[in-house]
């Protein structure tokens, strides 16, 4: 009986024998290996990530500055680019009126131009009208007063009286029946 408690005893777990120790001895071996071999590149790892990924974040904060600088640069542009096009449209509606009132002006000297024109030359075909009229009045009121008379009108200061005389009459007639067909009618 006494192999049996021997038996026993070996198998208690809580009892350490030589198989602990050299367990322990392996395990503090490898922790030595890792610490001394392994750990030192994985802190490196760690550290080297540690630091891209502090740099990313400084590069997208930089960004993020650049970006809004950007986008106040682009509205400060386009704020400028349209109150330069406004400015423009505003000056070429100017000249445009500019333009408008010079033609306007331009064309009612034309039309005034033409109006005086035509209006001398009405002028002078009155003028050339009644000198050929009162040549041809004066030669039927000669011929007219020399039947009368009984006498030839020779004299040409005796002629151009006459003329006169028979011109006078007429626009008198002529004057006192334009009025007078306003009178008949009323």
């Amino acid at each position: 009986m006494a192999t049996t408690t021997t038996t026993v005893a070996s198998s208690n777990f809580l009892i350490p024998d030589g198989t602990f120790i050299a367990e322990i001895v392996a395990f503090l071996i490898i922790l030595a290996v890792l610490y001394k071999y392994v750990v030192p590149p994985l802190q490196a790892s760690v550290k080297q990530r540690q630091t891209v990924i502090a740099q990313g974040l400084e590069d997208s904060r930089e960004a993020k500055e650049r970006l809004s600088q950007a986008e106040a640069e682009v509205n400060k542009v386009l704020a400028e680019a349209r109150a330069e096009a406004a400015r423009t449209r505003e000056a070429g509606s100017r000249t445009r009126q500019e333009m408008i009132d010079a033609a306007r002006d331009e064309a009612r000297l034309a039309a005034e131009a033409v109006t005086r024109q035509a209006e001398e030359r009405i002028a002078v075909q009155h003028r050339q009208v009644l000198a050929e009229l009162r040549g041809e009045v004066g030669k039927l009121a000669i011929d007219l007063a020399s039947r009368i008379v009984g006498e030839s009108l020779t004299d040409e200061q005796m002629q151009r009286r006459v003329v006169d005389r028979f011109l006078a009459e007429l626009d008198q007639q002529a004057d006192g029946s334009a009025s007078a067909p306003a009178e008949q009618v009323s």
